[in-house]
């Protein structure tokens, strides 16, 4: 992949995307926006990526639009704004439905759109230092095609004070309200909690994992109802007469090492 506004490294089984526009604090513009979409779609394919980090370049992870981009937007008719957010819309979903786990590596202050980018994410992990702002209410927007994940990461009370407030809320706030997974103290316990987080994913079964991460999104907020509840019975049958699922359950029994740890 060749990007002008991101990153893409990739160690082992491990892909690290770093959005690395340091010098505008990682805002988005069309470019990003395309090049996450394009991103995160391709890694989805790779069947031998077991985990993805979200990271980002200086001092914040992302401050929203660009301005530039916010300049070309002021004179849009309804028609192109529309098309502009349907394709901030795709992006979220993308990555929000990237079949591989994503952990966002939060090093610093969030705003706006990064509020939303952090939301798709699958694991949250930031410094102590960053702030978080869902800030659009502040310039007469709102937090629109972001809204359907922040909701569900930040939860509908504290959404329904933040997205009116347009208030500034600590990484602490954002552990306490569910949004942020852990916390650390500085960069390198933020590495360290990453690293951490990596090992306890790559420690399980591949196809298991894609299909942990896929039933939280299939049954959140779904009432419990009859097909429902056949449709988890046919889910864990279909997994435990799976090659994977009959290799864990007889390597857990034997005492040994399954292939995906050996």
């Amino acid at each position: 992949m060749t990007n002008q506004t991101l990153k893409v490294e990739r160690e082992g089984a491990v892909a690290q995307v770093t959005l690395n526009r340091a010098d505008v604090r990682n805002a988005f513009n069309e470019a990003v926006i395309a090049e996450l979409t394009a991103t995160f779609a391709e890694l989805g394919r790779d069947a031998s990526l077991r985990a993805i980090v979200l990271a980002a370049e200086g001092k914040a992870f992302c401050a929203g639009a660009d301005l530039n981009w916010m300049k070309a937007m002021a004179g849009y008719s309804w028609d192109e704004n529309h098309a502009d957010a349907s394709k901030l819309a795709q992006m979220l979903w993308t990555i929000y439905s990237c079949p591989i786990p994503v952990i966002a590596r939060v090093q610093g202050d969030v705003y706006a759109g990064g509020v939303g980018l952090v939301s798709v994410c699958d694991i949250v992990v930031a410094v102590e230092s960053a702030g978080f702002c869902l800030s659009e209410a502040k310039l007469g927007l709102l937090p629109a095609t972001i809204g359907p994940y922040v909701i569900r990461a930040l939860g509908e009370q504290a959404s329904r004070r933040y997205f009116v407030t347009a208030e500034r809320f600590s990484a602490a706030e954002g552990h306490r309200l569910g949004l942020v997974h852990e916390l650390a103290a500085d960069a390198a316990a933020l590495d360290e909690k990453i690293a951490a987080l990596l090992a306890a994913v790559s420690a399980n079964g591949p196809a298991a994992v894609k299909a942990c991460k896929q039933l939280v999104q299939d049954l959140a907020h779904q009432p419990i109802t009859p097909p429902l509840r056949d449709d988890t019975a046919r889910r864990i049958a279909d997994i435990r007469a799976s090659s994977e699922g009959r290799e864990g359950v007889q390597s857990f029994l034997n005492k040994s090492k399954p292939s995906w740890l050996a």
